[in-house]
């Protein structure tokens, strides 16, 4: 038995989430739809995270366990062939150890969230982004991000359905920066909360519009309520970026 370490690039928008569900489809059932298909094995894919319906992946690292003896290269042009016409990509493929995990070695994890500024409708980056007409100040939104860097209770950034033992989380770094009417909002920590990601993101453009300001996103994480959510941005524009391992 091999373990095999994977790096994945996805379009979300097909898909109801990463994880294998009864509903629709999934990357983690396409991926191991392609892997049975190769070596007649039921090969389950464990992924640094889970993302939901429409979120997307730059670069998700998993692992599988593959008894059929083949190269890393091998595996990953196969993989590829089979995955076709998904948008599922396997970017890199190599052997680790047997006590590897995609999720539990994982010591960070990095999201980035692209709002398109503009009034023109959409054409290429249609959900791939989130559109907002209105002008958003850029300042104010970094600033409002500042005050949820740290160790917080996120309990008003959590959805009703997280099922995290805690809502204790410590975020590293939560930036937005503009490039022209694209602004990138970039979030990194050890892991996060169900729908963390873009009910942060809700609340900053609610500040970049004018109908917030910083000290209302502080007050909403000092509330520790969910009712207290001003917005949760919709997932087209969010993207797990990248997983952090020991060297």
């Amino acid at each position: 038995m091999t373990r095999f370490a994977l790096t994945v690039e996805f379009d979300g928008r097909p898909f109801m989430g990463w994880q294998r569900q009864a509903h629709g489809p999934s990357v983690q059932q396409a991926i191991e739809d392609a892997a049975y298909s190769i070596t007649g094995e039921a090969v389950i894919v464990h992924a640094a995270g889970r993302t939901d319906a429409g979120v997307h992946g730059l670069a998700m690292r998993a692992h599988c366990d593959i008894d059929k003896e083949m190269t890393p290269f091998r595996l990953m042009e196969a993989l590829n062939a089979r995955l076709r016409p998904h948008p599922v990509a396997i970017l890199g493929c190599e052997i680790v150890p047997d006590d590897w995990h995609a999720r539990f070695s994982c010591l960070g994890r990095a999201y980035v969230y692209r709002i398109l500024n503009r009034r023109a409708p959409l054409t290429f980056d249609t959900g791939l982004a989130w559109q907002i007409g209105q002008p958003l100040d850029v300042s104010a939104m970094h600033e409002a991000a500042q005050h949820l860097v740290g160790m917080h209770d996120f309990t008003t950034f959590r959805s009703v359905h997280c099922q995290a033992q805690s809502p204790l989380k410590s975020l590293d770094r939560l930036d937005v920066v503009r490039d022209g009417e694209r602004i990138a909002v970039h979030a990194e920590a050890r892991s996060f909360l169900h729908h963390q990601v873009r009910s942060m993101v809700g609340c900053l453009a609610l500040v970049g519009m004018g109908k917030w300001t910083p000290d209302n996103v502080r007050e909403a994480l000092e509330a520790k309520d969910r009712g207290a959510l001003g917005l949760n941005a919709p997932p087209d524009g969010l993207y797990f970026v990248r997983a952090v391992y020991p060297a």
